[in-house]
């Protein structure tokens, strides 16, 4: 009896620790791969804090910003000197989709958002990627690294610093 209290509480335990994350800190590497096998690859660093913000700042093959505070996405392209503002209606965020993920095997876990798929895979309690299939039926998988979780995050590094002489295109 006691060995199946400690291993409820033990699964009980390691189910919940995906779900206690309140800000994440990374570097990624981001593959696309399309039908016929082409892959692109984009390089970067990832900051989120709950509830809703994000700032995924990609330094290669291009430059962008893409911040996320709530229903707003602001993506600023230096090379273009363009940014482009946009409300989204989706209420996805990296944090709501780990606290929705099931369990499938060891550190790999499953959620489902809008009729995709998501692969959550953990590694010593840290998030290690995610992989999915986007709009266009490209497999998408980000892997992270050098992760940080539940560090404090400065809530003004999630406001985005927009140049007075770029293009916005709000749509």
């Amino acid at each position: 009896m006691k060995l199946l209290t400690a291993l409820v509480i033990t699964l009980t335990y390691l189910s919940a620790s995906i779900s206690v994350i309140d800000s994440f800190d990374a570097t990624f590497v981001q593959t696309i791969t399309d039908e016929k096998s082409k892959i692109i690859t984009y390089k970067g660093s990832v900051l989120a804090s709950k509830p809703q913000s994000a700032l995924w700042s990609y330094k290669s093959p291009i430059s962008k910003d893409v911040y996320v505070n709530q229903n707003l996405i602001t993506i600023i392209e230096p090379e273009i000197e363009q940014v482009i503002i946009k409300r989204i209606t989706s209420d996805l965020n990296l944090f709501e989709l780990i606290k929705k993920a099931k369990k499938i095997s060891e550190g790999l876990y499953e959620a489902s958002y809008m009729d995709k798929k998501y692969l959550i895979a953990f590694k010593d309690d840290l998030l290690e990627s995610i992989s999915y299939k986007d709009e266009f039926d490209n497999s998408v998988k980000i892997l992270f690294e050098n992760q940080k979780q539940n560090k404090k995050i400065d809530p003004t590094l999630f406001t985005p610093k927009i140049p007075v002489d770029f293009d916005i295109i709000q749509e």
